[in-house]
């Protein structure tokens, strides 16, 4: 079975699931997986996990994001994006001068407390949001501590009854770039909604040069032992220790930075072994990959 970690541009109008599905059919296989979903109406990159590949997404999940987006001055929307019904417009856009809007935008840095938009994937007693709100239920969400590393305001577009703002974003993971248009127009007093969204960043991954998942082959797979050095620190394993790895048996890792993952590799084949962890100056397993 192929393995490895495939990055993808993901094209508008089409959903994650879709993606996976066209990149299970170029590759032939079924075992393919995704460290994050981007919306229909966003575009940008998707990490796969493919064949053994999905084991290693657990460690991309919570990868910082780096986005590009449009945010609308002039009134919200039930779901905080184009997508939503308008609402009543509020406030003055006449107030929101550039150097204002930047002021705004840049209160959003740093570690900040944020609502996600009622209309996401967040489950509430089981439930998504989206469904409970499409459905006419009260969704109430609580904050979540996020951290925008970087906000920076780009080209300010003024329309008749609105104005476009371009944003770039640094993020953490589990932040909403919906609800941060939302909370920026808010602080404005005009409300604000997300009219354009692209993923352009993983982690340490671009979408610069990444394929549609239809033109998906396996050459163009990276490896997990590559992807793994990116992402966590590297620990090279001589044959003898490879084999036990490989065996699931302990070995000596009194050498190791404690009490964090970290990517064993092979000696000489530069092979993932497995994610591993080093306690009381003995190995533990975090994750299997490599057989004898």
């Amino acid at each position: 079975m192929i393995s490895g970690i495939a990055l993808v541009d993901k094209p508008l109008g089409v959903s994650s699931h879709h993606v996976v599905a066209q990149a299970r059919k170029a590759l032939n296989t079924k075992k393919v997986g995704h460290a994050g979903t981007l919306d229909p109406a966003a575009s940008g990159l998707l990490v796969l996990g493919i064949g053994s590949g999905t084991r290693l997404l657990t460690y991309l999940v919570g990868a910082d994001k780096t986005y590009r987006a449009t945010m609308r001055l002039g009134f919200g929307t039930t779901t905080d994006d184009a997508e939503g019904e308008a609402l009543e417009r509020l406030g003055d856009l006449s107030t929101c001068t550039d150097e204002v809007i930047r002021v705004a935008a840049g209160a959003f840095s740093g570690k900040i407390d944020q609502v996600p938009s009622t209309y996401s994937a967040i489950k509430v007693q089981g439930r998504r949001a989206y469904d409970l709100a499409r459905s006419g239920e009260e969704v109430v969400l609580k904050s979540r501590t996020v951290t925008v590393h970087r906000l920076e305001v780009g080209d300010i577009h003024r329309g008749e009854d609105h104005i476009d703002v371009e944003i770039l974003v640094e993020c953490s993971s589990g932040t909403y770039i919906r609800a941060l248009a939302r909370d920026i127009g808010h602080t404005l007093g005009v409300g604000g909604h997300l009219v354009a969204l692209r993923r352009d960043r993983v982690g340490p991954f671009s979408v610069e040069g990444a394929p549609r998942a239809t033109e998906l082959a396996e050459g163009a797979l990276l490896s997990l032992a590559e992807v793994a050095a990116h992402i966590l620190p590297v620990v090279t394993v001589q044959e003898i220790d490879r084999v036990a790895l490989s065996h699931g048996r302990q070995i000596d890792a009194s050498s190791w930075p404690a009490d964090s993952p970290l990517a064993a590799i092979a000696e000489g084949s530069g092979e993932l072994i497995a994610i591993v962890q080093a306690h009381a100056g003995r190995s533990r397993i975090l994750m299997g990959v490599a057989s004898v």
